[in-house]
């Protein structure tokens, strides 16, 4: 067992996103999961149906008590829903300013639910700060950067604007959401882009894919891999796990198969 990640992030009760996806992860790329929850939500391959977020400080208080025993190699964010978490954990990782920190920008689920208050947005770029990389989607990207995105074009300009203006060291954007058979995603890291293209698998078992990629990546860092190597890897990862899904849920975000070797 070897690098030991810290994930904060939110419960999804039907086990495909969230904290339940992210220990399913970590413990495929062989390391140690330790977790901060900071949200309950009710949800199926269909929809959410509820949302709880825990105290500020109990999210803390978890940080805290993992950290200051355990110790992390890196620490993952993930869902994090309202403006007083995102302080909370704010004034959390500064008190760890050593540990490489992954942010997951967790605001609207494959279900096209809203995952992040408005509130919670403005406040998340005071995370910027901690942040060695940021993993959005096009929706996302849209959000964070303030543009339109309509093609691969937008979405590289929008990711080079936020990184340099934000002083992001590595952040992925994903293109899955853009049109076309070929899917992109481009690693822009102070620079120097880098460019994965695979061709799209067409399959509802998606649901998670940014919680599993972004925590892989995380898993990897946390192993010592440099970062455009982490990223291919758990690429890999996340495409077999589409690949091989169980035949679970009616809906439209049906889980993957987090239980696939990495290599």
């Amino acid at each position: 067992m070897k690098g030991r990640v810290l994930i904060v992030a939110g419960s999804d009760s039907g086990g495909g996103a969230g904290i339940q996806a992210d220990i399913k992860t970590v413990s495929a790329f062989g390391g140690f999961a330790m977790t901060a929850i900071t949200a309950v939500t009710a949800q199926n391959t269909q929809g959410v149906s509820a949302i709880a977020c825990l105290k500020p400080d109990i999210v803390a208080e978890q940080m805290r008590m993992v950290l200051d025993d355990l110790g992390a190699d890196v620490i993952k964010l993930g869902m994090l829903g309202n403006a007083g978490i995102m302080e909370a954990v704010h004034d959390t990782l500064l008190r760890y300013p050593e540990i490489p920190c992954v942010i997951d920008p967790v605001m609207i689920a494959t279900s096209g639910a809203r995952l992040m208050t408005q509130e919670g947005e403005r406040i998340f770029r005071k995370l910027y700060g901690r942040c060695t990389l940021l993993t959005p989607n096009l929706p996302e990207l849209e959000v964070l950067s303030g543009e339109r995105i309509e093609g691969l074009s937008d979405m590289l300009r929008a990711a080079r604007a936020l990184a340099k203006s934000c002083a992001i060291p590595h952040l992925l954007a994903k293109g899955g959401h853009l049109p076309g058979n070929v899917l992109v995603d481009v690693l822009v890291s102070e620079g120097q882009e880098i460019r994965f293209d695979d061709q799209r698998i067409e399959s509802l078992h998606t649901h998670g894919t940014g919680c599993t990629l972004s925590t892989a990546i995380a898993t990897c860092l946390a192993q010592g891999e440099p970062m455009d190597t982490a990223v291919a890897r758990s690429r890999r990862y996340v495409r077999r796990a589409i690949r091989e899904a169980p035949p679970y849920g009616a809906g439209n975000a049906r889980p993957m198969n987090h239980l696939v070797p990495s290599d």
